[in-house]
């Protein structure tokens, strides 16, 4: 397979002349407040939704479908997603996913008030939502690298990361909040949240994908396939090692904060002691993905990976020898600290070396992977807890993490990561 060189498919996207600074980049900030907003609108309802089930229906078997819904339609969209990214023009298709997202929560919030959100219409509002959450951020993921210099990648996906671990430390409470005063409330505030969305990407001025190639036409005799993408993901060195790696990693954090979560409640910590430690985890993510560029500035790619992988191993080894006391989120926040980093720098090395007609593929491939792995954390953890008890159920962790670092050593793929 042919593939361009680094530094050509990093020219795509390069202006002429001297770099401004990112936080002075208009079309960037726009897009990164307007997703903030969205973001925290999406960490409101993610804890309103199942209060809203439980208290309709008294179950929380119900509450877990809900979620589990969101979750599996976001991961059957991830591919087609992809797709769509690269076949259609991508603020117009992020509008579209907005105007959805406002119209399904307005309408959920409505019901609410009105006191007729049954079961189908939030099940509706939940799978129609998540569908336009993968096609957004698959776009929004692939068409960054067209708002800003190469060498404001990293930097720029360090700040997504912030964004996340941010919202995820002011939502839950917020929706908590707005929830106990009325229980529209979240809802219409992620409507809202939608709506300033969509008015920040309707003035985005650049494009957010360059113009397709002569080989990859729009026409259904060269229409872009999730195939396509996949090839060139597996094909790539770099990015099938990121692959072996990404997914590991993310299915350890998530089962490791899973598990930890289950050991302290089981061990009769005090409820808000668990959500403090869950506050620690989200802190220590934010300072991660702060300090991410600076990180960068000073480690060459390969052996940045290696160190933070290595790091986190032994640190979430750490938090396993801790398990069910409160003072194993110390060690857990530390490797979670290292997560951002590792996120932005591999993400951004995946922008850079893969063509812009293929990004949206390649996004929701890696997106997939990881997610999948994701999914399977928590049930993982808790079938474990239940069998053997929190150290060995944690120990599970270490040991995957231990798997991507043996990866990340002796993988070929990231001993030349231009090639």
């Amino acid at each position: 397979m042919s593939r361009p060189p680094l530094g050509e498919s990093v020219a795509e996207a390069a202006d002429t002349g001297p770099s401004p600074g990112l936080w002075r980049n208009r079309d960037f900030n726009l897009l990164w407040t307007g997703q903030c907003l969205s973001d925290l609108g999406g960490a409101m309802v993610e804890l309103a939704l199942p209060l809203l089930v439980l208290h309709q229906t008294g179950s929380p078997a119900r509450a877990g479908l809900v979620g589990t819904a969101g979750l599996v339609t976001t991961l059957v969209c991830r591919l087609p997603a992809g797709v769509l990214a690269d076949r259609y023009d991508r603020r117009r298709l992020m509008i579209v996913c907005d105007v959805v997202r406002l119209a399904g929560y307005a309408l959920l919030g409505w019901a609410v008030a009105a006191g007729t959100a049954n079961l189908p219409v939030i099940l509706a509002v939940v799978v129609a939502g998540a569908a336009a959450t993968a096609v957004f951020s698959t776009a929004e993921h692939a068409g960054v690298r067209n708002l800003v210099r190469p060498d404001q990648l990293t930097a720029a996906v360090a700040r997504n990361e912030a964004r996340t671990y941010a919202v995820s430390l002011a939502g839950p409470p917020l929706g908590g909040l707005l929830f106990g005063l009325g229980r529209a409330l979240p809802f219409i505030g992620n409507a809202l949240s939608h709506l300033l969305s969509l008015l920040a990407v309707s003035r985005l001025r650049r494009p957010l994908q360059r113009p397709r190639p002569p080989e990859t036409p729009a026409g259904a005799a060269g229409r872009p396939s999730a195939a396509q993408g996949l090839r060139f993901l597996l094909g790539h060195p770099f990015l099938r090692t990121l692959l072996m790696i990404a997914a590991p990693l993310n299915m350890a954090f998530t089962g490791m904060i899973f598990a930890m979560t289950l050991a302290l409640r089981r061990a009769g910590v005090p409820a808000y002691l668990v959500g403090l430690a869950g506050a620690v985890f989200a802190l220590g993510g934010l300072l991660g993905a702060l300090a991410a560029p600076a990180l960068q500035r000073r480690l060459r790619l390969p052996a940045l990976i290696r160190l933070l992988c290595w790091a986190t191993a032994a640190l979430m080894a750490v938090g396993t020898l801790l398990a069910g006391t409160v003072p194993a989120a110390v060690p857990l926040a530390a490797a979670v600290f290292l997560g951002p980093t590792a996120n932005a720098a591999l993400f951004a090395h995946q922008a850079a070396v893969t063509p812009d007609h293929l990004q949206g593929r390649v996004v929701g491939g890696v997106l997939l992977a990881a997610g999948s792995a994701a999914a399977l954390a928590p049930a993982l953890s808790g079938a474990l807890l239940a069998r053997f008890g929190p150290a060995p159920a944690m120990l599970v962790f270490p040991v995957l993490v231990t798997v991507a670092a043996v990866t990340a050593t002796v993988g070929k793929g990231l001993r030349n990561p231009t090639a």
